[in-house]
C-alpha cells in the first residue's frame, strides 16, 4: 500500500506544482548578470490605461511583454508590435518577425534581442482566446444580458474551434523555438492550464520559471470565481531563473502581471 501512496504521489507532484509550488528551488548568484522579464495581459487598458502604463515602467524590467494592447500607435525603435502584443526593452532589437499570420484573434511573434553582448530570442505568445460567456459556467456575468439555455452545448462551440486554432499556432510558434540559433524566452498569455496540450508542446525543452523558483500559488487570472493559471514565463535550459512572481497586488486588468529575473550564463 505505501509503495501505490508513494506512485501516485509522484504521478501528481509535478502536475500539481505547475499551480501551487510547494518546494522551490532557491539559486542565488553573486556579481553577475541578470535579466528582468514582465509579461501582462492588459486588457486593452479598460481598467485605465495611465495606470496600468506607470505601473509598467515602474517595474523598470529589461524585457516587457504586453498582450491585448491597442497597438495603433506610432513604432518606436525600441518598441515591436503586432496586433494586440508588443513588445519593449531597453536593449537592441537585431530582427524581429511575426509568428501568425492568420486572420485569428491571437498572435505572436519574436524578436532577437542583444543583451550585453549576448543574443537571446524573445517570444510573445498571445493564443487564441476561448471567448468564454461567464454564462456558460454557471457565473453570473454583470456585463453580459446573454443567458445561456444549454451551457453545455455553448461551451463546446466554442472550446472545439479554439482548440483546432491553437494546434495550428503552436506549431508556428514552435518552429521559431526549434529553429532557433540561440537561447529563448518564451512568455504570455497561453491561454491555457497547466497539463493542457498547449503547456506540453510549447514548453517542450524548455524550463517553466515558476516550477524552477515560483513559491506558492501561481494563479494568474482573476476574472472567474476558480483560480487559473494561464500567463507563463518558460526559457532554454541555459538561462537560469533567480526569482519569479504574479503580482497579486495589482488588479489593474483580469490578468496578474509575472514577473521574473533570469542569470545569464
Amino acid at each position: 500500500m505505501a509503495v501505490v501512496f508513494l506512485m501516485v504521489t509522484l504521478f501528481f507532484y509535478n502536475p500539481v506544482r505547475r499551480w501551487v509550488n510547494f518546494r522551490p528551488q532557491q539559486i542565488v548568484q553573486f556579481g553577475q548578470k541578470n535579466i528582468k522579464v514582465l509579461t501582462y495581459n492588459v486588457k486593452y487598458g479598460s481598467f485605465g490605461w495611465p495606470t496600468v502604463k506607470k505601473y509598467i515602467n515602474d517595474q523598470n524590467a529589461d524585457i516587457i511583454l504586453v498582450q491585448e494592447k491597442d497597438t495603433s500607435t506610432a513604432l518606436r525603435k525600441d518598441l515591436v508590435k503586432y496586433p494586440s502584443v508588443i513588445l519593449k526593452t531597453k536593449h537592441k532589437i537585431l530582427r524581429q518577425g511575426n509568428l501568425l499570420n492568420d486572420d485569428s484573434k491571437g498572435n505572436s511573434f519574436y524578436a532577437d534581442i542583444e543583451i550585453s553582448g549576448r543574443i537571446i530570442r524573445v517570444i510573445n505568445v498571445y493564443l487564441e482566446p476561448f471567448k468564454l460567456n461567464k454564462n456558460m459556467l454557471g457565473i453570473d456575468d454583470e456585463n453580459s444580458k446573454k443567458q445561456e439555455k444549454n451551457k453545455m452545448a455553448a461551451l463546446f462551440s466554442r472550446l472545439i474551434p479554439t482548440f483546432k486554432t491553437h494546434e495550428n499556432q503552436v506549431k508556428k510558434i514552435r518552429k521559431a523555438v526549434d529553429k532557433s540559433p540561440y537561447p529563448v524566452i518564451l512568455a504570455g498569455d497561453f491561454n491555457s492550464v497547466p497539463n493542457s496540450w498547449e503547456y506540453y508542446n510549447l514548453g517542450k525543452d524548455l524550463d517553466d520559471a515558476f516550477m524552477k523558483v515560483g513559491n506558492g500559488s501561481s494563479t494568474s487570472f482573476h476574472d472567474y470565481k476558480f483560480p487559473l493559471r494561464i500567463d507563463y514565463i518558460f526559457t532554454s535550459k541555459s538561462i537560469k531563473p533567480l526569482n519569479y512572481k504574479v503580482d497579486y497586488s495589482v488588479k489593474l486588468s483580469d490578468h496578474y502581471p509575472v514577473i521574473a529575473e533570469f542569470l545569464l550564463n
